[in-house]
């Protein structure tokens, strides 16, 4: 699969190179249920075709920008995951567009034309409640017409679980709850970060969130290693209930399995997480 970040200064020459695709539009933060849905039909659609998959992606989050950074995003995932999954999923190019106020503010036939006609898109797929354009105006209804009849459209109706849809918004809330438990009906796996441990201290990467505070059953992976054991989250910091083996030292990854408990023990000792 091929990354490509796309910006105004580099997007002529990416339209230059582009060749004909299908393509799912979407953020896809954690790529959940939801959203495999809709790279699992771009994905029968383009085999149909003949042609390559192609997921368009924005970053930073369109509300970051558009709050002028006062409305704080609790991401699921950082791109990185994002790329690896998409890998696994079939997908051919992976274009991630710089999102601010001046991508914002485009028309949602300047849009249509300058990310998707002239990127060779001849078949957009994407969930029900996808817009674009300038304050939203663009839905999946106009897009046909906005494209000047050259773009076919599939949309894909909302995911359901436990009565709910399937959304980022629903996972963070879950997080916020400490509810981990549930998280795989929704994600299709148990919720993962990324951190570093020093030996004494946890340092969570960027673009991961944690659970709310409490003591959670979790396997903490390092390469072909993992270790079932609990962690105690506190405000922004968590650590291991015991102490770690001395191989886990370094770049590991946590597997949020259940809250056992929703008050931690007070400690003079407090972790700060990083990013």
């Amino acid at each position: 699969m091929e990354t490509i970040y796309i910006n105004r200064d580099n997007l002529a020459d990416w339209q230059g190179r582009a060749n004909a695709c299908v393509m799912a539009l979407g953020f896809f933060d954690g790529l959940h249920f939801g959203h495999r849905e809709v790279i699992k039909t771009a994905l029968r659609i383009a085999k149909e075709k003949g042609m390559q998959l192609a997921v368009m992606s924005f970053f930073p989050h369109p509300k970051s920008v558009l709050s002028n950074g006062e409305k704080q995003i609790d991401y699921l995932m950082p791109l990185s995951d994002k790329e690896k999954i998409l890998c696994e999923l079939g997908v051919d190019t992976f274009y991630i567009v710089e999102f601010n106020r001046e991508f914002a503010s485009l028309s949602p036939e300047q849009y249509v034309m300058d990310y998707l006609v002239k990127l060779a898109v001849i078949h957009a797929v994407a969930g029900f409640d996808f817009s674009y354009g300038s304050k939203g105006k663009g839905n999946l209804e106009r897009l046909k017409r906005d494209s000047g009849g050259i773009i076919d459209v599939t949309k894909v109706e909302k995911v359901m679980c436990r009565g709910e849809k399937v959304s980022s918004s629903c996972i963070r809330e879950r997080l916020s709850e400490g509810n981990v438990e549930e998280l795989p009906d929704f994600l299709g796996r148990y919720y993962e970060v990324e951190c570093k441990w020093d030996g004494q201290s946890f340092k969570l990467n960027p673009y991961y969130t944690l659970p709310a505070p409490g003591k959670y059953a979790v396997t903490i992976r390092k390469g072909n290693l993992s270790n079932p054991t609990e962690v105690n989250v506190e405000e922004k910091s968590f650590k291991p209930v015991t102490k770690l083996p001395t191989y886990m030292i370094g770049e590991l990854s946590i597997v949020w399995h259940q809250c056992i408990s929703e008050e931690v023990p007070s400690s003079r000792t407090i972790i700060k997480v990083g990013g």
